[in-house]
């Protein structure tokens, strides 16, 4: 058994709450700069914009959007890991807390929907576990904005609407994300049942672009609902243009015999992701 202090917890996660509010990932900076390419006149100015501005985010240690987001952190957790003095979500509370207060990023976070009071820290964060083999703790942190989560969309359609009716349902919330500062990122999860569908959408947005589903069947689907989604001429930052969407990941699960769940979680191309291990 391996023990782990946790205040060795609560200051990864608040170095990580900064680093990945501050630094967009390599993957991302690298799609931007070849759709330059294929852009011209105002698209192509955005993108530049768009790249500038993560220069300057990265050189100057500030955040690469106002909205620092909600806190998502996907946590792998060895079953050979106690943690000392707490568990693993106060430690996370906690680091996010010291982070958000300390890199002066915004707290978005109110504690109740309707009465809408700030909890001035931008916690409670988001903290899914699961347990897994060793003695080690793998963080994944997503800090997600409002724009493009309120973008985000989810339906129960019926097995029969099939492959046809997934596509048009993703075009139809893509289409109606303008003002989720494309280019976007689309990830979408098929399958399981109401609750967990969304989460499935949410995790393929991790997935680095460039990187092949497991599935040749899902990744033909990945490419075809990216180019029919670039032929929407929606473009950066919803001023038209060839590139609405840098990818789309997909990614499934089983599913009851008369269910067809999709979930379409769109992030705007700001996204923001860091994994560390402790």
């Amino acid at each position: 058994m391996r023990n782990i202090e946790s205040k060795i917890i609560i200051e990864a996660i608040a170095n990580l709450c900064a680093k990945a509010n501050f630094h967009l990932p390599n993957d991302i900076l690298c799609a931007l700069k070849q759709s330059i390419l294929y852009e011209d006149n105002v698209a192509k100015d955005i993108l530049e914009e768009i790249i500038e501005n993560a220069e300057i985010a990265k050189t100057n240690g500030l955040p690469l959007c106002q909205d620092t987001g909600t806190a998502n952190f996907f946590v792998k957790l060895g079953r050979n890991v106690q943690i000392e003095d707490g568990n693993i979500y106060d430690a996370i509370n906690e680091g996010v807390s010291l982070g958000y207060k300390n890199n002066y990023l915004r707290k978005s976070i109110v504690s109740d929907p309707l009465n809408r009071k700030n909890t001035q820290n931008n916690t409670p964060a988001n903290v899914y576990v699961d347990s897994i083999d060793g003695d080690k703790i793998e963080i994944s942190f997503l800090p997600k904005g409002g724009g493009s989560e309120n973008a985000s969309a989810l339906k129960m359609l019926a097995p029969f609407c099939g492959w046809e009716g997934i596509k048009g349902f993703v075009l139809d919330v893509v289409d109606n994300a303008r003002n989720a500062c494309p280019p976007l990122i689309v990830g979408i999860g098929i399958g399981g049942d109401f609750s967990s569908v969304a989460l499935l959408a949410k995790k393929t947005l991790f997935r680095e672009i460039g990187s092949k589903n497991n599935s040749s069947f899902y990744d033909n689907k990945e490419k075809e609902l990216l180019e029919d989604i670039n032929k929407l001429n929606i473009g950066p930052m919803g001023l038209r243009g060839k590139t609405t969407a840098l990818a789309v990941f997909i990614e499934t699960k089983p599913t009851h015999i008369a269910l067809l769940p999709v979930a379409v979680s769109i992030q705007c191309h700001s996204c923001r992701r860091q994994t560390i291990t402790i």
